[in-house]
């Protein structure tokens, strides 16, 4: 029988070439994905079953790049690995299609079992969380959060991280392939909704929301 095809985004090499060598032996590793808005094109290609991912990563983060990712592969099962330990984020990965949330310090002894876990159709939260947790029901860990601004839309937290990550507006226009007039409406209406005036109030509340990276 084939080994189950795995794709791995993250944007440290390290980590990503770790996390390769723990799951090579029962895994078919296709691809490492160094940031969000790669993954979604590795994944186009590479078409895994399984798929491994950060929470915070540059040009698209985790959440919302699996959010883009459950409508362009609805079979894959996502896992997070991350330093996130925080039951805001465990739900916006959950609530953005995620079957798995494993803690980044014990991704050894974790990952391996998430997969498993994922494969067979059952959710798998880090130990280092469940504490933290009511209960463990998928529909449970799919309430809504205040993290990542559910308020904006999937194209205005794009432009919102990218902003964050100090991108221009050609820059940004490149990247979303969208003109330029179109990413200064964005911008402009991030604004007027949010309530700031600057692009260093939109880069405070980005990473404030988990959107990007401090």
């Amino acid at each position: 029988m084939p080994k189950r095809r795995v794709l791995i985004a993250d944007d440290h090499a390290l980590v990503a070439e770790g996390l390769k060598s723990l799951l090579q032996e029962e895994y078919d590793v296709v691809g490492l994905s160094t940031n969000g808005r790669r993954l979604l094109i590795d994944a186009a290609v590479l078409k895994p079953d399984v798929i491994v991912l950060d929470v915070g990563m540059p040009e698209l983060n985790g959440i919302d790049a699996a959010v883009q990712l459950c409508k362009l592969l609805p079979t894959a099962k996502m896992v997070f690995v991350t330093q996130q330990i925080d039951v805001q984020y465990l739900r916006a990965a959950f609530r953005a299609g995620a079957v798995g949330y494993v803690a980044k310090q014990s991704a050894t002894q974790e990952l391996l079992i998430a997969i498993r876990r994922a494969l067979l159709g059952q959710i798998y939260v880090t130990p280092l969380l469940k504490d933290a947790l009511p209960n463990t029901s998928l529909k449970e860990l799919r309430q809504p959060t205040d993290v990542f601004a559910k308020e904006l839309t999937p194209r205005q937290r794009e432009v919102l991280q990218l902003v964050a990550e100090g991108k221009t507006i050609k820059e940004i226009s490149a990247a979303l392939q969208i003109s330029s007039k179109t990413v200064e409406f964005h911008k402009n209406a991030l604004m007027n909704e949010i309530g700031l005036r600057t692009t260093a109030d939109l880069t405070r509340y980005a990473i404030a929301r988990g959107i990007a990276l401090g």
